[in-house]
């Protein structure tokens, strides 16, 4: 039997979650555990920092990704980051790890996917870093600013807060699946096809539900007179659905309660794939790059009514520490999710998730 001790120990013994256990012990506790890292700056903002890293074969493929689209997911997936702390984009440094017979086009074309969509939020690249590598990496820093009152933090769920989605999830999974099994989607019209490849291939970061929300809490609370802050959580679901709420669960220690029949499938499913496989996709595809929010629930009504089509309250936050799904038929068992049932870098699944 294997050593799992002192410097035997590998890895993949650990895990990506066990391994950043490890890992946050050289960090101060109170900054780290979030999409990003808040550093105080001056009274009225708060500096957020967060960093990425997208490896070629692990997050993207020239299989299923252009660089152009590459360089767009790389953005997102930073951006995304910022929003799920409730701050606006700075700027952004990139890393960029090359084989020396990489192309130069493909560079040029990765750099302009991320121009594409920095653009849109009036964001910059500033600055970066070019080395050798075998394996081609794009390793992202980004910098927002947030109001210290708006922060939002996984830690933060509170017992009766109604748990939002910002958008449909599944659609991310629903495009990779076409593009590696492209046969699996003859039923299907070939604008519905183009449409789900996109939202995996074009994703869009949700700052704008940050601009919204913000509108939301300054309308409420001028209106009712009172100013003292509102406790705000959650995280981005780039990592799937039941990830993010396990993940804020875990960091807030309490338990959720999410409603299968609330969780918004994407109709054309109906005959392309199942209910229960779209449920999974929905649940743990990955890369949907929504936000999912712990929040009063009036405050969660009104977000969800100003997003509209997508948006939905699917749970709530709980005493406890499980994460069950309640189906609304008897015929379907309630289940208790775990964050082994998603994709973990360093676990048993294999291939590329995006």
């Amino acid at each position: 039997m294997a050593d799992l001790g002192g410097e035997y120990l590998r890895v993949r013994d650990l895990g990506e979650q066990g391994l950043l256990q490890k890992l946050q012990s050289f960090c101060p506790p109170h900054i780290i555990g979030d999409d990003g890292a808040v550093l105080p700056t001056k009274p009225a903002h708060h500096l957020v920092v967060t960093t990425d890293m997208l490896v070629d074969g692990v997050h993207f493929s020239n299989l299923t990704t252009s660089p152009k689209d590459a360089g767009w997911r790389a953005a997102t997936a930073n951006l995304s980051d910022l929003a799920a702390m409730g701050a606006f984009p700075l700027g952004i440094t990139v890393a960029l790890g090359l084989p020396g017979d990489l192309p130069v086009h493909w560079v040029e074309q990765l750099y302009q996917g991320m121009s594409d969509c920095l653009q849109k939020y009036h964001t910059p690249i500033v600055g970066g870093d070019i080395v050798r590598s075998p394996v081609t990496t794009i390793g992202i820093t980004a910098f927002g600013e947030v109001s210290p009152d708006l922060i939002i933090r996984r830690c933060t769920a509170q017992v009766g807060n109604a748990i939002v989605i910002t958008g449909m999830h599944g659609a991310s999974r629903a495009g990779l699946e076409l593009l590696l099994h492209p046969q699996t989607g003859e039923n299907l019209k070939e604008g519905e096809k183009q449409a789900l490849i996109r939202f995996h291939q074009r994703p869009n970061p949700r700052l704008d539900v940050i601009y919204i929300l913000h509108e939301i809490l300054m309308s409420g609370l001028k209106s009712c007179g009172n100013f003292s802050p509102i406790t705000l959580s959650g995280m981005d679901s780039s990592d799937g659905l039941a990830d993010a709420i396990l993940q804020i669960c875990r960091a807030s220690q309490v338990g959720a309660v999410l409603h299968q029949d609330q969780i918004p499938l994407i109709p054309i499913s109906n005959y392309w794939l199942t209910p229960p496989r779209w449920l999974d996709y929905a649940l743990y595809g990955g890369e949907d790059f929504e936000l999912v929010l712990c929040l009063p629930p009036t405050i969660a009504q009104a977000l969800v009514l100003k997003l509209g089509s997508g948006a939905a309250i699917i749970g709530e936050i709980t005493s406890g520490d499980q994460v069950i799904l309640q189906s609304h038929t008897q015929e379907i068992p309630n289940q208790v999710l775990t964050l082994s049932q998603g994709f973990q870098h360093f676990g048993g699944e294999c291939g590329i998730p995006g």
